[in-house]
């Protein structure tokens, strides 16, 4: 039997911490805010992926930091960053 290896590709967006509105448990950044691979702004987040992975200040944070929909990213108490603080959202669909 042959192997057939999945589709899998990755999808990122950038943005920064001062995009984002709300405070405390719901400070969110709009899909809109964050720019893709492609330095296109973006439109929304990928409706279908098999999971995300969400970097501030270049480090990966953990599963229960963030919440994402197709419209929005949420991170409860992101709005004590520093505005200029680099938020990459990185989705892997397949």
């Amino acid at each position: 039997m042959p192997i057939i290896k999945p589709f899998v590709a990755g999808r990122r967006f950038a943005s920064t911490a001062g995009a984002g509105t709300g405070t405390g448990a719901t400070f969110a950044i709009a899909a809109t805010a964050f720019t893709d691979d492609a330095g296109a702004t973006a439109t929304a987040f990928p409706a279908s992926f098999a999971y995300y992975n969400l970097y501030i200040n270049a480090v990966l944070q953990t599963g229960d930091t963030s919440t994402v929909t197709t419209t929005t990213l949420t991170i409860p108490g992101g709005d004590v960053l520093d505005p200029a603080t680099p938020i990459i959202v990185e989705f892997v669909v397949t």
